[in-house]
C-alpha cells in the first residue's frame, strides 16, 4: 500500500512509500482509509520537533474509512461500516491524566496517512451520519482536544463568555464551534483580519486582532472579562490573558508555541480564585462523548481544503506557512 512515511531523507524527511501491514491479530481491524487529515503534530514530526520520533513510521492521527477485514469473528459486525478512529493509545485508568505509556496514533505507531490503517477494534466509532468522509476525517484529534479543554476543564455552558485565541488552528475552531453550540458568548483572536471575518460569519460574537496594541485591555473592558479562555500559544501574552479572567475564571491551555509566559499576576490569580489548567488530548470516554455531541448538535468541522493523497507533501507546506482556515484534509484514492 502507499503511505506517507517519515524517512529522514534529505531534502525532505517525508515521502510517499510502499509499505505493508502485519497480519491481523485477534481484536484488530483493517480500515481502508477514505480520507485523512493533518494536525500541527504531523508538521512538528516532519521538522524533528516532537519527542520519540521513529523513522519508518507512517504519519497521521485522523481518518475516516471503511472496515474491510477483522481479526476474529467477534468483530464481524464492523465489516463494511464507515468509521472514525480514536487516535488514543493506552490512555490508562485515570480519566484525569494519561498514563506513562500513552501515545497517539501516527508516532511511534503507524498512523492514518495511508491507504490502510490497522488498529484495535476498540478504537472504532461509527461515522456521524450527517458528515462526509472528509468532514469526519477532520474530527478526531482536534475535536477531542477542544472537547476536553472547553468542557472537562473549562466547564463551559450557556450564559458564560469564552475567548479562544489564535483561531487559525483546528483545535481552536472546534472550541469556538462548541461554545456557539451550547449558547455561550464566544470571542476569538487572530492576527489575520480575513480569518476574523470568517469567524464572525460562522457565529462568533466578536474577533480581536492581537497585533493591535492594547487589544487585551480593550477586549476585557468591552466584554467585562471572560469566564473561560482557551489558549495554545503561551508566550508573552499569557500574563495578559490571566488579567482578562473574571473571578472564578479558567484559563485552559493545550500548547505553548510562543514559549514561556512572562509576568503572571499571581496576586490577581489567587484573589480572584482563578485557575490555570493544562490540557492534552482527552480520554476514551470524552472521545465517545465528543462524537455524540457532534451528532446531536449536527456540527460540521471546518475544512479548509481537500487534496489528493499524491499531493500530500504540499499540504504540509501549506500548514507550515499557516495559510489555512480549517482542517487540511487528504482524500485517498
Amino acid at each position: 500500500m502507499k503511505a506517507l512515511v517519515l524517512t529522514g531523507n534529505k531534502p525532505d524527511p517525508i515521502s510517499i512509500e510502499e509499505m505493508s501491514l502485519p497480519d491481523l491479530q485477534p481484536g484488530e481491524v483493517r480500515v481502508r482509509v477514505l480520507a485523512a487529515a493533518l494536525n500541527r503534530r504531523d508538521q512538528w514530526i516532519r521538522v524533528g520537533k516532537y519527542p520519540g520520533i521513529k523513522e519508518g513510521t507512517i504519519l497521521g492521527s485522523d481518518a475516516c474509512g471503511i472496515v474491510e477485514q477483522v481479526g476474529d469473528k467477534r468483530l464481524e459486525h464492523w465489516l463494511a461500516k464507515e468509521v472514525v478512529i480514536n487516535p488514543n493509545i493506552n490512555w490508562g485508568p485515570d480519566p484525569m491524566v494519561q498514563s506513562a505509556e500513552y501515545t497517539i496514533l501516527g508516532m511511534p505507531h503507524h498512523g492514518t496517512l495511508a491507504e490502510y490503517v490497522q488498529v484495535n477494534a476498540d478504537r472504532l466509532h461509527a461515522k456521524p451520519a450527517h458528515l462526509s468522509a472528509e468532514e469526519a476525517a477532520a474530527l478526531p484529534l482536534g475535536g477531542l482536544t477542544a472537547f476536553r479543554a472547553v468542557f472537562t476543564h473549562g466547564g463551559l455552558h450557556g450564559g458564560k463568555d469564552m475567548l479562544v485565541t489564535g483561531i487559525g488552528g483546528g483545535v481552536s475552531q472546534f472550541a469556538f464551534q462548541y461554545g456557539i453550540a451550547v449558547g455561550a458568548g464566544v470571542y476569538v483572536t487572530s492576527g489575520d483580519e480575513e480569518k476574523l471575518a470568517k469567524a464572525r460569519e460562522l457565529g462568533v460574537h466578536k474577533g480581536f486582532n492581537y497585533r493591535e496594541e492594547g487589544w487585551t485591555k480593550a477586549a476585557a473592558k468591552e466584554v467585562g472579562g471572560f469566564d473561560v479562555i482557551i489558549d495554545s500559544a503561551g508566550g508573552r501574552q499569557f500574563g495578559d490573558l490571566v488579567k482578562m479572567l473574571r473571578p472564578g475564571g479558567k484559563l485552559v491551555f493545550y500548547g505553548a508555541s510562543n514559549g514561556l509566559p512572562e509576568g503572571i499576576d499571581l496576586f490577581r490569580l489567587f484573589w480572584n480564585q482563578a485557575t490555570i489548567q493544562g490540557s492534552t488530548m482527552g480520554n476514551d470516554r470524552e472521545f465517545a462523548d465528543m462524537i455524540t455531541f457532534v451528532e446531536t448538535q449536527k456540527l460540521r468541522p471546518i475544512v479548509d481544503s481537500v487534496t489528493p493523497f499524491a499531493d500530500v507533501v504540499s499540504v504540509f507546506d501549506k500548514m507550515a506557512a499557516g495559510r489555512q482556515f480549517g482542517k487540511l484534509v487528504v482524500r485517498m484514492g
